[in-house]
């Protein structure tokens, strides 16, 4: 099987010099994208992940992840991406949040729609108390009061399936979620604005408690260098 190849062009227009990912094969990539001169190619680079093993981990990993009344198409189709990259069972999607039916959605997910199983529902509330009563943990990502700081999470989740809930990019996660959650969880900040990206916290946040739980099982071989 070929290795994938990245190649990297530069513009010949001396005023110009745009350096910038493409592919030959392409015939978008003749020309420059931003003044329409010749191009020439620079750098070429070999696409190789190193193996892993990951099975021990993937099977101990138990967490699922709802979201509640998204309105982007774009930060639905990155959160599938990230769910991908972090072995993340099932997406529920709750009220508007559209599915990759949306083209938007399949188009910023790259594929991972289709790895990654999903479930549409109409009533977040009401699908959180399904999964609560099927012994599911609710974890709500949200800036509240009550909530624990993220980098503050222990590992005291390991034999019961979680459910991460993040929520509308202006108003949150419904209140009637956050009344029957089991935890609420908040990432620190230090700049002005009270919130990061919905799609940007999510992979935040599942990223870190990927990295608790694996180191927590002495699983430190996805996480080397920590």
């Amino acid at each position: 099987m070929p290795v994938p190849m990245n190649e990297i062009f530069e513009c010949d227009n001396l005023s110009c010099k745009l350096r910038f990912p493409g592919t030959t094969s392409h015939p978008r990539w003749n020309r420059c994208p931003a003044c329409r001169s010749s191009i020439h190619l620079v750098a070429t680079m070999k696409n190789i992940t190193k193996p892993v093993n990951k099975i021990d981990i993937q099977q101990r990993w138990q967490v699922e992840a709802m979201l509640d009344n998204i309105r982007s198409a774009w930060n639905v189709g990155s959160i599938f991406r990230t769910s991908d990259g972090v072995g993340i069972k099932k997406l529920y999607l709750c009220g508007i949040t559209p599915s990759p039916d949306n083209t938007k959605v399949s188009k910023t997910a790259l594929g991972a729609e289709v790895s990654i199983p999903w479930e549409k529902s109409n009533n977040g509330v009401h699908l959180a108390s399904l999964l609560k009563a099927k012994g599911y943990m609710l974890w709500v990502l949200e800036d509240l009061p009550i909530a624990q700081p993220l980098f503050q999470i222990e590992s005291d989740w390991n034999n019961s399936p979680i459910v991460l809930i993040v929520g509308n990019e202006v108003s949150g996660v419904d209140p009637g979620i956050i009344e029957i959650c089991d935890k609420v969880i908040s990432i620190p900040m230090l700049g002005q604005k009270q919130s990061y990206n919905v799609a940007v916290a999510f992979g935040i946040a599942v990223s870190f408690l990927l990295y608790r739980h694996s180191v927590s099982h002495g699983s430190r071989n996805i996480f080397p260098n920590t």
